[in-house]
């Protein structure tokens, strides 16, 4: 198995990248919608409900499957060896940083049903708050593993 992970390495990473990139969209965009949702879905007959849609299908059929791409090939990474060094601090602080942005990507499910429930409690100035959070955590993600400290 350690001999078919190294030969295939490079392929796993470069899939790795591309559904990382396809998370990190939806963790960007998603808050967002939920801004427009709170602030603007009453002004057009019918809004709210398109807005579930999009969030719906955003969070079920690009952020979720993302999420499961990015953790697989990422745990694949991990068992090739010679490339993580557990020794390192920088293996840790990426994992709490994944392990926090899987929480918040599970947070922003939550939120979509509140509004599809029409439970939502929250304003878009909070929503604009907590859509910094996956720019801190891929920061933070970025610098563990480039740096390597």
């Amino acid at each position: 198995m350690s001999d078919a992970l190294i030969t295939l390495y490079p392929w796993i990473k470069a899939f790795h990248i591309m559904a990382v990139m396809s998370w990190m969209a939806g963790l960007f965009y998603l808050p967002r919608l939920y801004v427009y949702h709170v602030e603007r879905a009453g002004e057009v007959k019918g809004a709210g409900a398109i807005f579930d849609t999009m969030e719906y299908k955003l969070l079920r059929f690009i952020m979720r499957p993302a999420m499961f791409a990015s953790w697989i090939l990422g745990l694949l990474l991990v068992a090739t060896p010679g490339i993580v060094d557990w020794s390192w601090i920088w293996p840790w602080t990426k994992g709490a940083a994944v392990l926090a942005m899987t929480g918040f990507h599970m947070w922003l499910a939550a939120r979509r049903r509140d509004f599809e429930q029409g439970r939502n409690r929250l304003t878009g100035r909070q929503y604009r708050i907590m859509n910094e959070v996956p720019t801190v955590l891929m920061a933070v993600i970025v610098i563990s593993v480039v740096v390597k400290f």
